[in-house]
């Protein structure tokens, strides 16, 4: 079938499936997302704070508290700020960096940016008063925003900064979650919000010789400034006179590639597959706009958003963006059948395509550089990213795009990096490589979860998850998890965290109004939210899964086990999980939850 749309250029939609199916086969590894390995044993090092001071001791605290948050990013920012918010007051936050911030602590490489608007992804924009500077905010902007949360709803004296959890128990008789640290703390909670983050853990990958490169070498997210000279806005003098190598093209090295190529002598870019690169068009924030805002903007804007992006149309975009283009002008609301809407849906993201690769043309000169750097996959097969310096870079007579053909680097000596039998000689290696996403829940924790008596949430969920709503899971009773397992997506991912720590918020305050002690799931509600969660999934609702190029939304390629199906989110969109959730706090009667009560609440 040739299609043609109104001054565009025709393509056949047969001849780009069998394309997509032939450079997804070329990708396809036996080992999936265990090619990856994380930064234990030799590669240690690479996991160290590059933002304070080392030696950092304190006193270890022994203290009992209503509830532990652990991780400081915004998901464990909003889960205290909401908590704040209903009145809780005795709250401790545990959190590895050195500072709140989550990702925005760590990712700090030259380039950092959110990839989503900032006006509907920095929380609490509102109840701060603080409106961004630009459409697409600097690392460094979202970080002093993270500090701001901080500081309006004093969360700082909640916070064991430089900490990491040890392990966690839960203590039937006493009805507490035993939560200790590497620090030696030992704190009582009668609950435990686990918001550790979905992109928490850093990977490498897991290529042969890695341990053996001699020369200098970081991974994005402890970029070493004491190195490359320069900072987050770039400026990398200390590069002028350096061989650098770059491993990855995903969504980090987009951002960071066009500093390395302003700087260095020399840049290889080591490609196994290119990213999809549309127009960002960031500018700076609109007096004039501002000055018309009235209040329940932001949340107005939230939800515009994430309709559009989970494909249901509205009579205004708010955002108008490259996102919101991805969905515009799909025709599959008319269609008669699912076969004729999943036609529709395919034959759009053809187009939207078709203009990707049409603009890597436009921008790039060398036509084979151009032609290794177009992504061949339906465009949410992977996360679409927006710059518009990065297709230039490769015009540089300083760069080199390294492209392994979907192969990946074949090895790295003491000097390189080997890609089809030929050396490239660096003095620093950088590894894009990303953090976890599909490895086991308490592995990307870093700890493990021992509940009523004793049994690990790790051997509890070897087959797959249980949970309700993703949040509960029944036999650790008085814990909620923020996470992707058996929950919400989406695009943009503050909006869930946002909704859940309202939720976590309002089952907590229940609890103290109604004196519960402790709550947790009934078998029957875990099965019924499976059946909610495998429902969406027998939609099919999108293109992920087997169609895809290898990558981290579908396990790198590799088949899915019971054990992933049954961690798989709900797929039915960002506002048709955050309407379930409301209809249950709705309902008021905290349907699905075991309740055991204590001494009666007061004015119950």
């Amino acid at each position: 079938m040739d299609v043609t749309k109104k001054g565009e250029a025709s393509f056949s939609a047969e001849a780009l499936r069998d394309k997509y199916r032939l450079e997804r086969e070329k990708r396809l590894r036996p080992d999936g997302s265990a090619q990856y390995a994380d930064f234990s044993g030799v590669y240690a090092d690479f996991d160290r704070d590059p933002h304070v001071e080392p030696g950092f001791t304190r006193p270890a605290v022994s203290e009992t508290v209503e509830v532990v948050i652990v991780g400081g990013g915004f998901g464990g920012m909003l889960a205290a700020t909401r908590l704040r918010q209903a009145g809780f007051e005795s709250l401790r936050i545990v959190e590895k960096g050195g500072d709140f911030g989550g990702t925005w602590y760590w990712n700090r490489y030259p380039g950092a940016a959110c990839d989503v608007e900032s006006y509907i992804y920095m929380p609490l924009l509102e109840e701060t008063g603080y409106i961004p500077t630009e459409k697409y905010a600097k690392a460094t902007e979202i970080f002093a925003h993270c500090q701001r949360i901080g500081r309006q709803f004093d969360l700082y004296r909640a916070a064991l900064f430089q900490t990491s959890v040890a392990g966690m128990d839960w203590d039937d008789d006493a009805r507490r979650w035993i939560v200790t640290t590497d620090r030696g703390d030992r704190l009582a909670a009668r609950f435990v919000i686990i918001a550790g983050g979905v992109l928490h853990k850093a990977k490498l990958p897991g290529i042969p010789g890695i341990e053996t490169f001699q020369g200098h070498s970081f991974h994005t997210s402890r970029w070493d400034y004491d190195y490359t000279g320069g900072g987050p806005g770039g400026g990398l003098d200390r590069l002028a006179d350096k061989r650098v190598g770059i491993i990855g093209t995903g969504a980090t090295a987009v951002q960071a590639i066009p500093h390395l190529g302003a700087a260095a002598a020399q840049l290889y870019v080591f490609q196994r597959t290119p990213s999809s690169i549309g127009v960002r068009n960031n500018q700076a924030t609109d007096d004039a706009w501002v000055k018309t805002l009235r209040p329940g903007w932001q949340r107005e804007r939230i939800v515009n958003f994430s309709a559009i992006v989970s494909g249901r149309p509205q009579e205004v975009d708010l955002v108008r963006d490259g996102w919101t283009y991805i969905f515009e002008g799909d025709a599959s609301s008319g269609a008669t059948t699912p076969e004729e809407a999943a036609q529709l849906r395919m034959l759009t993201d053809f187009r939207k395509m078709e203009e990707i690769r049409a603009r890597v043309d436009t921008l790039v000169k060398d036509p084979a550089t151009a032609e290794a750097l177009k992504p061949y996959y339906y465009q949410l097969c992977k996360r679409p990213c927006f710059h518009d310096e990065y297709l230039d870079t490769f015009n540089r007579p300083n760069v080199q795009l390294v492209d392994t053909e979907g192969k990946g680097v074949e090895r790295i000596t003491p000097t390189g990096v080997v890609v089809k039998g030929k050396e490239y000689a660096v003095d620093c290696l950088i590894y894009a490589s990303g953090f976890e996403v599909s490895s086991e829940y308490t592995r990307r924790l870093g700890f493990d979860i021992r509940g009523r008596g004793g049994e690990s949430l790790r051997d509890s969920w070897a087959e797959g998850a249980s949970t309700l709503h993703g949040m509960h899971s029944r036999g650790y009773p008085n814990l909620l998890m923020f996470s992707t397992t058996q929950s919400g997506w989406a695009i943009n991912f503050v909006h869930i965290l946002d909704e859940q720590a309202k939720h976590a918020a309002y089952i907590l305050d229940q609890c103290k109004r109604r004196g519960v002690e402790a709550i947790e799931p009934t078998e029957q509600a875990q099965q019924d939210w499976w059946e909610v969660i495998f429902g969406t999934l027998a939609k099919g609702v999108g293109f992920g899964g087997p169609e895809c190029t290898p990558g981290y939304y579908n396990n790198e390629g590799a088949s899915f086990g019971p054990r992933e199906i049954r961690s798989a989110g709900y797929a039915a969109g960002t506002l048709g999980f955050l309407q379930i959730l409301h209809d249950w706090r709705e309902r008021g009667d905290l349907a699905g939850l075991e309740l055991t009560r204590g001494a009666a609440a007061p004015n119950s």
